[in-house]
């Protein structure tokens, strides 16, 4: 099957050019930049001769950009299903522009075993709407797993060095040492102390029982309890020489932590909800922006903006996690930590940029190329003849404005207003997944390989 994008313009490794996309079955057959022919009639003979042997997509004043690698995901399966499964959350992302995601270990049960793993790859490939791979969970007594890990097809070992959805975190120091020391994947690391983290919570229960108010939230799980944490990774990973992405990076020290960053091997992340929302969001939203590490104060989230844009923190992903609205709205020392915002990372991201804060060429390389440089993903992440055609086409001049109706099965956002760019087409595989923004209910979702 030839399928022609015509006529758009394609943002791709830092440029943006008028031009066409010739896809062939899975694969960019041909990148026809308006630019290489001599004279424009010249590009419209062209593009009228593949149009005899090809479907025509005209995208006419839209952008191309390479799809969404969103290598930060709780999809919440194997579980009860009632907050997700990987097809309802796969569903909801690829409206969104994502065509790859990596999700997360902490399901029910756990993923600490490869035997686990392989039950979830199995689910995917029977149920995801975009090209999927899975973090191995590490534990106190799993480094046997780690070490046996097949690099080829695994996109990395997820440890919690602070306590999350879950309860897989690893303090002990012989097991934190041997997973830095024996890991050959990356190691994506969720940094909180949580004994700074406890004492905090002692001090607010103390002063208001059990009513804590949610803008707390940044309190008891601090900036200190985030730099300390950061601070011992990076600190393992430069003795045993592993490769470590901080995720989820939410404070200005650990920006400028990173800024000083020499080793290539260390690298982090922010998510799209630290460069969205701050403190002054609590008293609006109040648990529905609870997450952990905590979204924090708003000269936190200008230092975030401004690590993002230099790339000081090489990629944005969204650490979607559906959790049900009725458990959102209980009190703060029930509420669960979480964001179901998957399906919105590409739509915050471009709305920044329209306000001037990013460029179309940082969205796509925060999002798109950084993502498949970090882990190696093979073929994926550029727009490259011979690359995997995933590919997310947006208008940025057509407002969002279906923001009501979250795709995600937990039903519902923390965003009330529409998003001024909207996702018209989603290609995964070259298979047209999403169309005018609704799904077609097709797909062609492949496990993600890596190149190592």
């Amino acid at each position: 099957m030839r399928l022609l994008l015509k006529n758009g313009t394609i943002v791709n490794e830092g440029s943006c050019f008028k031009g066409s996309l010739l896809i062939e079955d899975e694969f960019i057959k041909e990148i026809i930049p308006e630019s290489s022919f001599r004279e424009f009639s010249n590009y419209l003979s062209y593009i009228a001769k593949l149009e005899q042997t090809a479907e025509v997509v005209d995208v006419t004043g839209l952008h191309i950009l390479p799809g969404v690698i969103d290598c930060h995901v709780h999809f919440r399966q194997p579980g009860d299903g009632k907050k997700g499964t990987i097809e309802s959350e796969s569903r909801a992302v690829v409206l969104g522009g994502v065509t790859s995601f990596m999700d997360m270990p902490n399901t029910l049960p756990p993923t600490t075993t490869k035997e686990l793993l392989k039950e979830k790859f199995n689910i995917a490939k029977d149920s995801s709407y975009a090209n999927y791979s899975f973090y191995l969970g590490a534990s106190k007594d799993n480094i046997e797993e780690i070490k046996s890990l097949d690099k080829r097809n695994v996109c990395g070992v997820k440890l919690f060095m602070g306590a999350s959805t879950g309860n897989m975190m690893v303090e002990d120091e012989k097991a934190l040492e041997d997973i830095f020391k024996f890991s050959s994947l990356p190691i994506a690391v969720h940094c909180e102390d949580n004994s700074i983290i406890a004492r905090n919570l002692q001090e607010y229960k103390e002063k208001y029982g059990s009513n804590i108010p949610a803008w707390c939230h940044p309190k008891i799980r601090s900036r200190e309890a985030c730099l300390a944490s950061t601070k011992k990774a990076v600190a393992l990973a430069e003795k045993f020489n592993a490769q470590l992405h901080v995720l989820h990076v939410t404070t200005k020290e650990e920006a400028e932590l990173f800024s000083r960053m020499e080793n290539p091997k260390i690298t982090g992340e922010c998510c799209a909800n630290y460069l969205w929302f701050c403190s002054d969001d609590y008293s609006r939203l109040g648990n529905l922006i609870k997450a952990n590490p905590a979204i924090k104060e708003r000269e936190d989230m200008t230092a975030l903006r401004e690590a993002v844009k230099r790339g000081v923190l090489k990629t944005v992903g969204s650490d979607h996690a559906p959790h049900l609205l009725a458990d959102k709205k209980l009190g703060y020392l029930n509420a669960p930590s979480g964001i179901p915002n998957g399906e919105y990372t590409l739509y915050m991201m471009l709305t920044l940029a329209k306000e001037g804060l990013f460029s179309l060429s940082d969205v796509a390389q925060r999002l798109s190329h950084s993502p498949a440089d970090i882990y190696k993903v093979e073929k994926r992440g550029y727009i490259r003849e011979g690359y995997f055609a995933d590919l997310a086409v947006v208008n940025m001049k057509r407002p969002f404005k279906e923001i009501d109706a979250p795709a995600s099965k937990a039903g519902w956002s923390p965003f009330s207003e529409s998003f001024p760019a909207s996702v018209e087409y989603t290609f995964v595989n070259g298979c047209m997944t999403v169309k005018n923004g609704k799904l077609t209910g097709a797909r062609r979702a492949l496990p993600l390989s890596f190149d190592r």
